[in-house]
């Protein structure tokens, strides 16, 4: 207990309303990109489990009552059927969700964690080891950048868009799983971005929703394509 201008100040160690913690973390920035394909006409993502959501999913389906939870664990257990994994029956049965429903789609990204690169060439080693594409910094067009996880560590991401072709795959990407990456790329075709951006079925990012938002907005009058909304 403390005394800060004859006002005495009382640790807060119970309250229905706070909960107080300590949290130590280095905050490092990161960059993103979203990747267009001119062969196939198709944004290239990246698919990946995330604990976090995982773990949120698990907590909003065990406070549901029994029978929302055996409808939610049927849904989450078809979902990934509908996107092409398959589920086994143990999943399923369990009384944890199945792995599916931690997935997210999400623009190719990486840690600022090399102080001797730019942030273009951190950009482009990530779509390299990610999607195993090759693209020179040249082609790396710098979109914005913004804050991400304000409500925690109000960490800078930089945003980039690169064009490749087919040429330009040199690898099948997944990430480097010496640093515990498990990474699957996957394709979205131009004419459904939108309609992907905003079905609420599907787990992803809000760089995934705003990077399709600015290339219907800046990129698709070149193609004279729709993206459909």
């Amino acid at each position: 207990m403390e005394e800060i201008n004859n006002v005495e100040v009382v640790p807060c160690t119970e309250s229905d309303y706070l909960k107080p913690f300590r949290v130590h973390y280095n905050q490092v920035s990161s960059v993103s990109v979203l990747i267009f394909n001119t062969t196939s006409h198709c944004f290239i993502l990246v698919k990946q489990f995330r604990p976090a959501v995982y773990m949120s999913e698990w907590e909003r389906i065990k406070t549901q009552t029994p029978q929302s939870t055996e409808k939610a664990e049927k849904e989450a257990a078809e979902a990934p059927a509908q996107e092409g994994q398959a589920t086994s029956e143990d999943d399923s049965s369990s009384q944890w969700p199945p792995a599916s429903v931690g997935v997210t789609y999400e623009l190719c990204a990486g840690l600022v964690d090399k102080p001797q690169l730019s942030l273009e060439e951190i950009a482009r080693q990530e779509v390299l080891e990610e999607c195993g594409y090759d693209v020179p910094v040249s082609k790396l067009k710098r979109i914005t950048s913004y804050r991400s996880g304000v409500g925690v560590t109000g960490s800078k991401q930089t945003m980039f868009y690169a064009e490749v072709s087919d040429d330009n795959c040199v690898g099948a990407g997944g990430g480097e799983p010496c640093e515990g990456e498990l990474i699957e790329v996957v394709k979205v075709p131009l004419h459904e971005a939108m309609t992907f951006a905003y079905n609420e079925r599907i787990p992803k990012t809000m760089g995934v929703i705003f990077s399709f938002i600015w290339f219907h907005n800046n990129m698709s009058p070149k193609y004279k394509i729709s993206t459909n909304v």
